[in-house]
């Protein structure tokens, strides 16, 4: 087989500061694709989530990602949109978060006067040496290999 061919390692799925990407724990989660607003703003947060936070106040969140922490404020007031903000900029400046990248977040403790979650970060620019090794995959048929 020529050098060309060969099949090449798949790196760890890394997530952003080279940070490995962890197993979830079974505790409620969501998901969300940073756009221009969420990136310049604050971040609103799905209704489904919502219903798991506290209501009509306004408490610190500690967002960890890997070994660093940060302390932003959630808002739930019964006439503003649910969000994260007071903080929420210094955590997407520190993390470079980009238009397209995912942040994962996880309940680890969710209290009236405190709430915790553990984020991941997954890069809009997901290595592309598993998107190419996916679509190769598609691509190939199968092939049996007899060892003797």
């Amino acid at each position: 087989m020529d050098q060309e061919n060969a099949a090449q390692p798949i790196p760890a799925i890394i997530c952003a500061d080279d940070i490995e990407i962890e197993p979830l724990t079974g505790k409620p989660f969501f998901d969300v694709t940073m756009c221009k607003s969420y990136i310049q703003n604050h971040l609103p947060l799905p209704t489904k989530f919502i219903e798991l936070l506290p209501e009509n106040v306004s408490v610190p969140v500690i967002l960890t990602h890997g070994s660093r922490s940060w302390t932003i404020k959630y808002s739930s007031h019964q006439y503003s949109q649910k969000r994260f903000y007071k903080g929420w900029k210094k955590f997407v400046d520190d993390n470079m978060l980009k238009i397209g990248d995912v942040c994962l977040f996880e309940i680890i403790s969710c209290h009236a006067t405190l709430i915790k979650l553990k984020v991941q970060i997954l890069r809009a620019d997901f290595p592309s040496a598993l998107l190419n090794r996916e679509r190769q995959s598609q691509d190939s048929p199968e092939v049996a290999i007899e060892i003797e």
